[in-house]
């Protein structure tokens, strides 16, 4: 059996500045029909910097789907067709006012798989130089540096739950560890 859905129709439900909703018609690997919800979204990056003390900077924001602040690596969304790497260099001097001399992809993830396209890709820089922080308009956060290890801790615990950030912490410490980056 051949594992692929074939869209059939589509209709636009919304479309908007950052997400656009469809539902789908598909035909299914058996032959029958359904309906899939679909939000599209140009995806996004995530950057964990590291500081020359060995810590990774982090932002806290105020999350309105969530009603709270939570504790995330600089991240930002993509502008459509805009290269990854150049915006993970982007957000990462626009949130916490510094550059890089160094920055390495470390992958894509996909956070919602069942009902969304976006694709966060990851990156570590090092080599940070000071520079300006440049926040969007309507964009309001604090920056501050952890230990590496104790964000490794603050992951494990479920201090920090942000999917972007609990991937690329993790997978910083172990390639950190190993030799890798």
């Amino acid at each position: 059996m051949e594992l692929f859905e074939k869209r059939t129709a589509r209709e636009t439900v919304f479309e908007g500045r950052i997400i656009n909703v469809y539902n789908d018609t598909v035909v299914l690997p058996d032959g029958k029909s359904t309906h899939r919800e679909l939000v599209e979204h140009h995806g996004g990056v995530c950057v964990a910097a590291l500081t020359e003390n060995g810590g990774l900077l982090f932002v806290r924001q105020f999350r309105y789907p969530y009603g709270r602040v939570l504790l995330e690596l600089p991240a930002g969304k993509l502008e459509k067709g805009e290269d990854p790497l150049a915006a993970g260099i982007r957000e990462l001097e626009e949130e916490c006012g510094v550059t890089a001399e160094s920055v390495i992809p470390m992958g894509e993830i996909y956070p919602t798989v069942a009902y969304c396209s976006e694709i966060i890709h990851l990156y570590f820089a090092k080599g940070l130089r000071k520079t300006k922080q440049n926040l969007d308009d309507g964009e309001f956060l604090t920056v501050e540096e952890i230990p590496l290890a104790e964000a490794v801790k603050l992951v494990m615990n479920g201090e920090i739950a942000d999917s972007k950030t609990v991937a690329l912490v993790l997978k910083t410490e172990k390639l950190l560890s190993e030799g890798k980056i």
